[in-house]
């Protein structure tokens, strides 16, 4: 593991927290230096809000109303408790029915799943309508995880503010960014508010890796989520014909798309694969009976070509 000082003041105390160093200067933590580490056996990430969130879950882009609703609901059958979506995917209202139906048929609880949505950049000029809104959608009393869904520097702080104020009124219980992809973009929105962002959701697969930005944003105590986990559409099959991951696909008897999702997890992603098949959901979900070895996890590494596969 590379380890890497931030260094603000002169005098530095070292310390060690999950594995990683840390700087401290006299007395005052400067940053929080280590991402929120994996726990494999509950399946989650501590983020830094102090709430748990699975490491894996369902994504919901593209996806119509009725489709929404199935893909929860499966995945919830299949033992996911992660659900993402957003007010422009146009799915809140059927993301709501698939919990609903979930928990109707006590397939799990509403404390159990952790939801994810997104307040998309028309939106930000009245962020705390679009909070009420998503809510209002989705069915929920409260939102675990709110995120602003694009960089726009004309508005995006008091669009983050107004989520702060959800989080002091209760209805969002973490907030976090998407799709912010240079360091001084994401410090911006940082210094200008109070609550430091939970998680970053960008474009994460073997083939675009962002390590500098998941570098930069562990200083913050923010982890990653991959949306576009498997390269994303049209890509797909271009990432699971892949040598080295078909090959290790192989050796261990599962899928190219188990095998990257058990990547991301172990590389310490949170991860989103969408889909509107059942079978493809189910495969998904397991992943949790083998583990990639430390030579598969680098030969995936070198995979990383720092290539975007979306404009977006």
């Amino acid at each position: 593991m590379k380890l890497k000082l931030f260094f603000v003041a002169t005098t530095l105390a070292v310390f060690t927290v999950a594995g990683t160093v840390c700087a401290q200067t006299s007395g005052t933590v400067n940053v929080q230096t280590a991402a929120p580490q994996f726990n494999l056996e509950r399946r989650t990430v501590k983020l830094n809000s102090g709430y748990e969130m699975p490491v894996l879950g369902i994504g919901t882009y593209r996806l119509s109303q009725q489709q929404a609703e199935n893909s929860v609901y499966w995945a919830l059958k299949a033992g996911m408790r992660l659900i993402d979506t957003a007010r422009i995917y146009g799915n809140e209202e059927g993301v709501g029915r698939g919990i609903r139906r979930a928990i109707s048929e006590k397939i799990c609880t509403r404390a159990e799943i952790f939801v994810t949505t997104k307040m998309w950049t028309s939106d930000f000029s009245d962020g705390d309508a679009a909070i009420d809104a998503s809510l209002k959608r989705l069915g929920l009393d409260y939102i675990d995880l709110m995120i602003l869904h694009h960089s726009q520097p004309s508005n995006d702080v008091d669009a983050y503010k107004a989520m702060e104020r959800a989080v002091k009124a209760g209805k969002l219980h973490s907030i976090g960014l998407s799709n912010y992809y240079e360091p001084q973009d994401f410090d911006r929105v940082v210094k200008a508010t109070s609550i430091r962002p939970a998680l970053l959701q960008n474009e994460i697969h073997p083939y675009h890796q962002s390590g500098m930005m998941k570098a930069h944003i562990a200083q913050y105590g923010t982890v990653m989520e991959s949306w576009y986990p498997l390269g994303g559409r049209g890509y797909t099959q271009t990432l699971f014909n892949d040598p080295v991951i078909s090959g290790i696909a192989k050796s261990h008897g599962k899928t190219s798309a188990q095998v990257i999702l058990r990547w991301h997890i172990q590389a310490g992603n949170i991860a989103i694969p969408g889909s509107s098949n059942e079978q493809h959901i189910i495969e998904d979900a397991h992943t949790w009976d083998f583990s990639l070895t430390a030579a598969e996890m680098e030969n995936i590494a070198k995979l990383d070509k720092n290539k975007r596969n979306s404009t977006y």
